[in-house]
């Protein structure tokens, strides 16, 4: 099992140790966020990243050993075992390392070369491949010659063909191509004729060069998607001469034979034949799973971020999903997301009820409390910012408006659970209670819609989808945790994310709210269906449980430390708490100094939000018109998506704004995420403005 640690405690610098007492964790069936929440002493503060990774690089390094034993056994069962293929496997780091070095023993298919051995050609391959000072090539391959091997050219030609996929399963050799070209090769991409790309979307890959090793993780992406799509081809351009040479070299190490141009005619062969074609496809995967693994992770921060938005305090909101022909739908909707109102307007065209739906709009804001109109940001939306803000103008209106991303929207509204909800709703009313919701507990309404359709993420669909899943859900399992969880508000899609639960345990303790009432202490959750004691022990320090009979219940700490939060407070005063020696305290009480800081800094502010540290949305009272800039202009914006050449800026435009890489810092930075994330309010810089395209370039960095 050392073995196995030790690789994974250098990868993340931290003590073997830490890594040794998280498996035990897993081992015991603890959730990831239990462990990085509630059992900091034993992995002595890793957070839930380290901790996933650990979980599976242990996994992989298990599997690697695996592979590592039944190559060693397959070998040495074909006899051909021996001290060199054994250290040169225990080298191994990768799997795909150890199946190079497994290549030659491997059962083929029907290959040239297997046709070759089965015509009892093997004993002149050697020969040849020996580099013979002195041979009658011919008179020595007429020695072959039968039924099947006609002459001595096709006994060569045999010959040749064996050593070719020699070269090409020579681990070494193999590994040597890959190193070249990845340090010094370049990925070229040409135009089909007739390709189809109207809108010239791959318009920069008609006639593309640059270096393979310098390759953005999204210009990969751009390339497989416009091959996938037939518009381009793509190949590698690199020093095949050299390495012909490199090949023909390790056979005969530079040693004369007269054999020489039959043996340079095989490698070359095995070169062009297998090995290149061979290398480059693993190279195109590897390149392709690299930027597919930055993509995901991009998204998974992303969503992260979306998620993490801090809810909206105010008594009433007006979700407002703007559209032309069909009217623009309004919901009002309580701080506890409860439906108030539900109504439609028709402000545009072609149906131009302006000055109705202007007097139905002043009406709502009057009679019920909304401090916020959330208007959706998809169809129609910039023309209905425009309506909203000319109403509150001209009507004196004590009420601010803020865009909120649709995304996704729509799929909630046509869901199951949106119909269990509001059933008696259609679906485009739904869709404005959801863009209401989005404002009064972001994280409880986000978590109902598939994450791939919340709209902040780069070639999602280019994705692997069981990756792109399992990441996200982890994405979800953080933030949920995170935050914590209302146990008597909370919806079953959200429980199920709370460590330790899922659907099951999750029904059930809705049913039992349902039929009992709400909880009113934590310790009311054993009594649920399906809530053993491991369950119970990972769940509770998640769920909340606000106004019951402990107030500890509230926070975030555990029931099993609530003992010693008691003995804290009746030995310190609350603005004590953060001021205290952790180290000393915790052998005081006897405890550890992870917990005794968690704990007081718990008790020194009780109600606090995880979400109060970011950003909030950027609350409107006026709009701004791509005719109102000019280069330089100061504005501010909030971040909606972030991707590897740049952030999307929303400005209050029709369009988000675009600030590069390049624009995002004073300093080089290796990806945007180093500068910014989705929903951070920033000042930005009008860099560049297209009128007729309608898009504005922006910058982080003064004019």
């Amino acid at each position: 099992m050392n073995m196995l640690i030790e690789p994974i405690a250098q990868s993340l610098n931290i003590k073997a140790e830490q890594v040794e007492n998280t498996l035990k964790l897993l081992e015991e069936g603890n959730t990831v966020p239990f462990i990085a929440r509630y059992r900091k002493e034993v992995t002595k503060g890793l957070d839930e990243e380290q901790i996933l990774f650990i979980q599976k690089e242990y996994s992989y390094q298990q599997n690697l050993q695996q592979r590592k034993e039944d190559v060693l056994r397959l070998i040495e069962q074909q006899g051909k075992l021996t001290p060199q293929i054994k250290e040169e496997v225990a080298k191994c780091s990768k799997l795909s390392q150890v199946e190079d070095i497994y290549r030659p023993y491997q059962q083929k298919k029907k290959t040239r070369a297997t046709m070759a051995i089965a015509l009892g050609l093997e004993p002149l391959a050697d020969k040849l491949y020996s580099c013979p000072k002195q041979l009658d090539i011919n008179k020595e391959a007429a020695k072959y010659i039968n039924e099947k091997v006609t002459d001595a050219s096709v006994a060569i030609k045999g010959a040749q063909d064996i050593i070719a996929e020699r070269v090409s399963d020579d681990a070494k050799l193999r590994w040597k191509v890959m190193e070249s070209i990845m340090k010094y090769g370049k990925i070229i991409t040409k135009a089909k004729k007739d390709h189809g790309d109207e809108k010239k979307v791959y318009k920069m890959y008609y006639d593309h060069c640059e270096p393979v090793a310098k390759i953005a993780n999204h210009r990969v992406m751009a390339i497989d998607r416009a091959e996938k799509e037939k518009v381009i081809t793509v190949s590698f351009d690199y020093d095949m001469a050299y390495l012909e040479r490199y090949a023909l070299r390790g056979i005969t190490r530079d040693r004369e034979t007269v054999v020489l141009s039959y043996l340079e005619a095989a490698v070359n062969d095995g070169l062009k034949r297998l090995l290149f074609p061979s290398v480059e496809r693993e190279i195109r995967s590897n390149l392709t799973s690299k930027a597919q693994e930055q993509s995901i992770e991009i998204f998974s921060l992303n969503l992260e971020k979306l998620l993490l938005q801090p809810p909206v305090s105010t008594p009433m909101i007006l979700g407002f999903d703007p559209a032309f022909c069909t009217g623009c739908k309004l919901a009002v909707v309580d701080s506890t997301g409860k439906l108030i109102k539900i109504d439609v307007i028709y402000p545009h065209p072609p149906v131009n009820k302006a000055q109705e739906a202007a007097k139905k709009l002043v009406d709502l804001c009057r009679k019920y409390p909304i401090g916020i109109i959330a208007i959706g940001n998809g169809t129609a939306s910039r023309e209905s910012e425009s309506f909203v803000a000319k109403v509150i103008k001209e009507n004196d209106l004590n009420v601010r408006y803020t865009l909120v991303s649709e995304a996704g929207a729509s799929v909630y509204s046509a869901s199951e659970l949106a119909r269990q909800e509001f059933p008696d709703l259609h679906v485009e009313q739904r869709s404005a209670i959801s863009i209401a919701r989005r404002l009064i507990d972001p994280l409880a309404e986000l978590i109902k819609i598939d994450p791939k359709s919340i709209g902040v993420g780069q070639y999602q669909h280019d994705l692997p989808a069981k990756q792109l899943n399992e990441r996200l859900d982890f994405a979800i399992l953080k933030c949920v945790n995170r935050v914590g969880v209302d146990v008597n508000t909370a919806s079953i899609e959200l429980l199920m994310h709370v460590a330790g639960l899922n659907k099951a345990n999750a029904k059930a303790i809705v049913d039992y709210r349902n039929e009992h009432g709400r909880f009113t202490d934590r310790s009311q959750l054993k009594k649920v269906k399906k809530m053993g004691e491991k369950t119970f022990e990972q769940c509770a320090g998640f769920l909340r449980i606000h106004d019951g009979d402990n107030m500890l219940d509230q926070t975030g700490i555990h029931p099993e430390s609530y003992e010693l939060a008691k003995r804290l407070l009746q030995s310190y005063k609350i603005d004590e708490l953060n001021k205290l020696d952790f180290a000393q305290c915790a052998k005081e009480v006897g405890s550890d100094e992870y917990t005794i800081k968690d704990i007081a800094t718990i008790l020194s502010a009780p109600g606090r939000d995880y979400r109060e540290q970011f950003d909030g949305p950027i609350l409107r009272s006026d709009v701004l018109e791509i005719d109102d800039l000019k280069i330089g202009d100061k504005l501010q914006g909030i971040v909606r998506n972030v991707t590897d050449f740049g952030a999307f800026i929303d400005i209050g435009l029709h369009e988000d704004g675009l600030a590069h890489i390049s624009r995002l810092s004073n300093k080089r930075i290796n990806h945007p995420s180093e500068a910014v994330n989705v929903n951070d309010i920033v000042d930005v810089y009008v860099a560049d403005i297209d009128k007729e395209r309608e898009k504005v370039q922006l910058s982080l960095v003064k004019i």
